[in-house]
């Protein structure tokens, strides 16, 4: 079949961008200027290098400044040693001014140490605060890129875990992690002082540390995979919130307080558990690290105290010695804390990489044609497609006309909803093809071929939003009349009039202080203000009562015309929009033709519709008009639509000018 006359553009040759995403949407803040390093056989940190080095002039500085905080403060001792030495001769003497001069110095090496140190904790503050921004945007960034298939299989509350708790974790330690690093410069600086002083001194005060050392390793290796379940079970302790947050309507109609509480406490009694089990090993092991640094201070007293009184060493140096020996201890009694810290951010490092490192499966392919115009000829070629291995379509072959709309029926499972998740490409096909005005849908660009092919599900999502920029999601740039006409459209905008403050009315999370008609009807005209040119409708109206059907149905009869539209359909009125119906069973298209064509010649197509209708009669409206029970033919429905809306029962018509495309 030849494919009728389209516009299509080459992603890789269009002179000026085509616009295929909400005209008005500004950003207020920068995307990351860089990206972790995807070699996945690096460290965790030295995947974080990149980010890093964006930021490298204040963390240069910072660094800097907390190096010459440091060797400021490492130089006051050997000044304070000095001084106590200047004493005696000023006292027997009168000379005062090498005193003077020290105190002097002294209080130099303070005062720049304090302003270094105040100045290069805020710019590494600032560094490891604005990668934790950029690590944070970056997640969000990949996880809008992958498919369904992706979302599918993992909790919301694990995906919220990794983007807060473990992106905490590591800027915690990457703030706290230069302040040790300037420690082990501290201690190098203090060990050769030392060593000029008394060798054999300085030994006895480093007598306890290659067991502090040992010690230390062996605590690394203990807390890691403690900190790895801490990090996990508190993603387990979000999962079951969030669930019984969202599902409270279900968890009150069964009356199942009792057990999501139970829930939780399981759940965070195992988080406790992993917490515990963490203290006390650092409960065992920090002090123990901490305090044998004690034993080689005693000694240096003792055997510093001896030297002194056989006048081998100044009291002054002994004093400065075991002021320095606090620079020599001071990594090793926060060594416990930081590698606590470190084993943490590497755990939550891990998982977040388990994301990042997942590579999308829908990709634009390497130059994508933009689908503009799309005159919206649809043609499924054989296709196959299953969810975990579980087959759902089995060669599934059918064609759309452009302009023609199409009902595809089947009994629950038959896979119609996946034919229109697989038309968007939500999902990738396992076999067999999928085109658009005779181009494989792979070839276009994801984003064109999302603008133009717009979908109204059987339970549209609702942000917390007003009612205005709910139906105005697509085009947030619209007018407010041109949003209450869409409205008027989809019958709602009587009962948006009813709210406290109109359109500027804030829905409930996911809508839920709205009925599930109401919700219907403000998805509806969503779908009715973009004005797509590929229309797919989910049993779109499954929650609204029939005479308020009737009224919709004739605004998307108008809206339908000369628009290739999809119908997934489960009552007979919304079968009567269609002009032609498909026949889904066991993953195939099994018959064709019109409802009337299919009542009289398939047999299987009137079982279909009987399960549907007695399913249909057993399940509440949503809605509180009275409802119709009794199903209808194609022409006593449109019969009945004109005697609701006072218009010819026709499909055809003028539709209301929605703007949009």
């Amino acid at each position: 079949m030849n494919a009728p006359a389209s516009t299509f553009a080459d992603a890789s040759t269009a002179d000026n961008p085509i616009q295929f995403e909400p005209v008005d949407v500004v950003a207020r803040f920068e995307n990351p200027r860089a990206d972790i390093d995807r070699d996945t056989s690096r460290g965790w940190l030295t995947r974080l290098v990149p980010i890093l080095l964006v930021n490298r002039w204040p963390f240069v500085i910072g660094i800097t400044l907390t190096v010459v905080s440091m060797v400021s403060g490492v130089a006051v001792p050997a000044v304070t040693g000095k001084l106590i030495d200047a004493i005696g001769p000023a006292i027997t003497d009168g000379t005062v001014a090498a005193l003077y001069w020290l105190m002097l110095i002294l209080g130099a090496l303070g005062l720049v140490s304090f302003v270094a140190s105040f100045f290069g904790r805020y710019l590494m503050s600032k560094v490891s605060n604005q990668l934790e921004a950029d690590l944070r945007s970056i997640i969000y960034n990949h996880l809008v890129t992958l498919s369904f298939a992706f979302y599918d299989k993992i909790q919301t509350g694990q995906v919220i875990s990794r983007a807060n708790s473990d992106i905490r974790a590591i800027q915690m330690f990457l703030m706290m992690a230069p302040m040790m690093l300037t420690s082990v410069f501290s201690f190098v600086f203090a060990f050769a002082y030392m060593l000029t002083v008394n060798v054999s001194l300085t030994l006895a005060a480093m007598i306890s540390m290659p067991v502090v050392y040992w010690l230390s390793m062996r605590l690394r290796r203990m807390i890691f995979p403690l900190s790895w379940l801490v990090q996990a079970r508190t993603a387990d302790v979000a999962v079951v919130v969030d669930e019984n947050i969202n599902g409270q309507r279900v968890v009150k109609s069964f009356a199942q307080e009792a057990n999501q509480v139970n829930l939780l406490a399981v759940a965070a009694h195992k988080l406790q558990w992993a917490q515990i089990k963490s203290i006390d090993i650092n409960a065992i092991y920090s002090p123990v690290i901490e305090n044998l640094t004690a034993i080689g201070q005693v000694l240096v007293w003792v055997y510093g105290g001896y030297l002194v009184i056989e006048g081998e060493l100044a009291l002054g140096s002994l004093v400065a010695f075991n002021m320095y020996i606090m620079l020599v201890q001071m990594p090793f009694r926060f060594l416990g804390f930081l590698l606590q810290m470190e084993q943490r951010a590497r755990a939550s490092a891990g998982r977040i990489y388990e994301i990042l490192d997942r590579t999308p499966d829908i990709v634009d392919s390497g130059s994508p044609t933009h689908l503009i115009n799309p005159a919206g000829l649809i043609e499924f070629r054989d296709v196959h497609f299953a969810y975990d291995d579980e087959p759902v379509l089995k060669g599934a072959t059918f064609t759309v006309e452009p302009g023609e709309t199409v009902a595809v029926v089947g009994r629950t499972g038959s896979g119609k909803s996946t034919i229109v998740r697989l038309l968007s490409r939500f999902y990738e096909v396992d076999a067999g093809t999928i085109h658009i005005d005779g181009v494989d849908i792979r070839d276009l660009s994801t984003k064109s071929l999302h603008f133009h092919v717009g979908q109204v599900l059987d339970e549209p999502f609702l942000f917390s939003e007003s009612v205005r920029k709910n139906i105005a999601y697509g085009r947030p740039d619209a007018s407010i009349e041109e949003v209450m006409t869409a409205a008027r459209a989809a019958q709602a905008h009587d009962f948006i009039m009813d709210m406290r403050d109109g359109y500027d009315t804030v829905v409930g999370e996911r809508g839920y202080t709205l009925s599930g008609g109401q919700r219907q009807r403000i998805g509806i005209a969503r779908s009715l203000l973009l004005n797509p040119p590929i229309l797919v409708l989910d049993d779109a109206t499954s929650a609204i009562d029939v005479n308020v059907e009737a009224a919709i149905h004739e605004s998307l009869l108008r809206l339908m015309q000369d628009r290739t539209t999809m119908v997934i359909a489960h009552r007979m009125s919304t079968i009567s929009l269609a002009q032609r119906v498909l026949l889904l069973e066991d993953g195939k298209i099994i018959a064709t033709g019109t409802h009337q064509e299919l009542m009289a010649n398939e047999p299987r197509y009137a079982d279909v519709l009987d399960q549907q209708v007695r399913a249909h009669q057993a399940e509440p409206v949503l809605e509180n008009d009275d409802a119709q029970a009794a199903e209808e033919t194609d022409a006593e429905y449109r019969a009945r639509i004109a005697s609701v809306t006072g218009s010819a029962p026709s499909p055809g018509g003028s539709g209301p000018d929605m703007g949009g495309r």
